[in-house]
């Protein structure tokens, strides 16, 4: 440990390139995306190269136990926090001890953590929102060696906003391109898009609704939890929609709530597909495809009903990218705005979001403010998360 750590995390600004490690787990709760990044610049100077990119599962044992974790008691969440704070400390290690190895310093992580319950301001008592991510930083720190900062989303919500989405300003940052409209899609377990213009006040963002979450919801059902997900869109492919059923999910209340929102597994999770598992019986197959295409509309019809402006593109990432009949699906109703993978653009669809938090550990490096209060609702810009010094 050096004599005086805080020193030496604010020396990090003159360092060129900065590597930062991004840790999350998403709402489908697959296991810690595991980013590491070379960083220079902040704010709109921002560059990144992505150096590596690896996710460690969770065990399915754990990962029951994350999924359940919105409903756990204290004593269960309390230890569940403890000990993510160990698998995000080793998903950290392996993109740091490989480049250690090769004599490449590691500077920094940056935590998402896992979010083990997600309250909107129209679902909480006194409309203010209320958000919780474990994963504890201080182990993370402990176990690399390496400042961490960790918890971004509690100072928006503090600030009035919904703590998410935020990733919409690294989007920006990133992705933004002269004289163009972008949709930046990511679809994990729930779907959120960033309308990226040239300039940072044209940028809208916000959740669409379900992504992975309901897919993989009928699937753990469907195969009695031996699978977790439809690899590549193949059961749903095999399966017939029934319109009439997406047209009646299209009615829940969160499609036409107008931004800033977001929602998460207490709307769209296991409980929203329960009792469509019963009405289905033995279809399945035709169950799966028709939340497929539920997706894809509710995607497209939060496009184009919320949005400001017209995308021109949409670049999708996130585990939904790899989702065929999903992105069959996007392509035709979103016809003709062209719709590709992220990976046209030279970045894993898989990696953008561990990028995201490694990119936001950057700004507030630099005390930089890393929300979008037009997305999150908050009464302004505000440096997110809390440091724990190596």
């Amino acid at each position: 440990m050096t004599a005086d750590p805080l020193v030496a995390l604010l020396a990090l600004r003159a360092v060129t390139p900065r590597r930062i490690v991004g840790l999350i787990s998403g709402t489908s709760a697959d296991g810690i995306d595991a980013a590491l990044v070379e960083v220079e610049g902040a704010g709109e100077t921002t560059r990144v190269r992505l150096v590596d990119f690896t996710t460690r599962p969770y065990a399915a044992a754990l990962r029951a136990r994350v999924i359940a974790a919105g409903e756990a008691p204290a004593a269960q969440l309390t230890r569940l926090h403890y000990e993510l704070g160990e698998e995000f400390g080793l998903a950290a290690l392996a993109v740091i001890e490989p480049a250690r190895r090769r004599g490449l310093p590691v500077h920094l992580v940056g935590s998402h953590g896992q979010t083990a319950r997600h309250q909107p301001r129209g679902e909480a008592p006194g409309g203010r929102a209320a958000t919780l991510q474990i994963g504890e930083a201080a182990v993370i720190a402990e176990r690399t060696g390496l400042p961490v900062v960790a918890d971004f989303r509690p100072r928006d919500v503090a600030a009035g906003g919904e703590g998410a989405p935020l990733v919409p300003l690294v989007d920006w940052l990133l992705f933004r391109v002269p004289g163009r409209t972008r949709g930046l899609l990511n679809i994990g377990g729930i779907a959120n898009v960033t309308v990226v213009g040239e300039h940072l006040e044209e940028t809208d963002a916000f959740d669409l609704g379900p992504g992975n979450m309901p897919l993989d919801s009928a699937v753990m059902a469907w195969t009695a939890g031996a699978e977790t997900f439809d690899r590549d869109g193949r059961r749903a492919a095999t399966g017939r929609v029934d319109a009439a059923l997406v047209r009646e999910l299209l009615g829940h209340p969160f499609f036409a709530t107008p931004p800033p929102k977001s929602t998460g597994r207490e709307a769209f999770g296991a409980a929203f597909v329960s009792p469509l598992l019963h009405r289905f019986g033995g279809r399945e197959a035709d169950l799966l495809r028709t939340l497929t295409r539920f997706v894809a509309e509710g995607i497209a019809d939060g496009i184009r009903r919320h949005g400001r402006r017209p995308v021109e593109e949409v670049v999708v990432s996130g585990g939904g990218a790899a989702n065929r009949t999903l992105m069959a699906d996007l392509r035709e109703v979103l016809a003709p705005v062209a719709v590709r993978s992220l990976a046209e653009l030279g970045m894993d669809p898989d990696a953008k979001e561990a990028v995201a938090f490694a990119v936001l550990a950057n700004e507030t490096l630099f005390g930089r403010p890393g929300n979008l209060p037009a997305a999150t609702g908050a009464a302004g810009p505000r440096v997110l998360g809390k440091i724990v010094l190596a």
